[in-house]
């Protein structure tokens, strides 16, 4: 019993703490930090999968050039 009622008396204590945020301008702060943090996560997480699947070849891919020379730009 004595478990349960520590989970009853944690879970109205998060409650009462979350009822605190009273205003819009908290409810959207913390919306643009999860935002935020979730946006640097996905990028994070995009980065590593590059790494993992593209890396793993030593040749570097080779770059060719595209159109026309301007040979009006040379001295």
């Amino acid at each position: 019993m004595e478990h349960k009622d520590l989970q009853q008396e944690l879970f109205s204590h998060v409650v009462s703490r979350l009822q605190s945020f009273q205003s819009d301008w908290d409810i959207v702060s913390f919306a643009v930090f999860f935002i935020f943090i979730g946006m640097v996560l996905l990028l994070v997480i995009l980065v590593l999968i590059h790494c993992c699947c593209c890396c793993c070849g030593d040749e570097k891919p080779r770059r060719r050039k595209v159109g026309i020379e301007n040979m009006a730009l040379e001295p």
